[in-house]
């Protein structure tokens, strides 16, 4: 028996990926100018297109994803090592890198509000209503 919602996991998966995203664009903004530095990129969708899911389900059309399998981690960390932007062989585009960051911030607020909503509700269930 789970004691909250599915609602409850799927926030707390979806702030762990903010969570990791923000520590790589972090890193890729604190050595922008760090020489050989390759930037790093936290995928989620890649994941997905890679992944199975552990839902059984008919496929209907040969383009759909199979769903045998489950994986534990809905994201990965790598590293962008095909691109090249500065002399010194870093790749961090430091426009990029604050733009993602600014984006991040507003779903990781957004989640946030939503996991206060849903803790807001539950109290008002566990006062009665009051």
């Amino acid at each position: 028996m789970t004691l909250f919602s599915n609602t409850f996991t799927t926030l707390e998966n979806a702030l762990n990926y903010s969570s990791a995203k923000n520590r790589a664009i972090s890193n890729n903004i604190a050595n922008v100018d760090t020489p050989g530095y390759k930037a790093k990129k936290v995928a989620f969708k890649d994941v997905l297109d890679q992944e199975n899911s552990f839902l059984k389900a008919k496929k209907t059309n040969a383009r759909h994803m199979p769903f045998e399998g489950h994986s534990t981690n809905p994201y990965e960390t790598f590293t962008r090592t095909n691109t090249t932007y500065n002399h010194n062989g870093n790749n961090v585009d430091i426009d990029k890198e604050m733009n993602e960051l600014a984006q991040n911030q507003i779903q990781y607020q957004a989640l946030v509000d939503r996991m206060s909503g849903k803790f807001r509700s539950l109290e008002s269930v566990i006062r009665g209503g009051n």
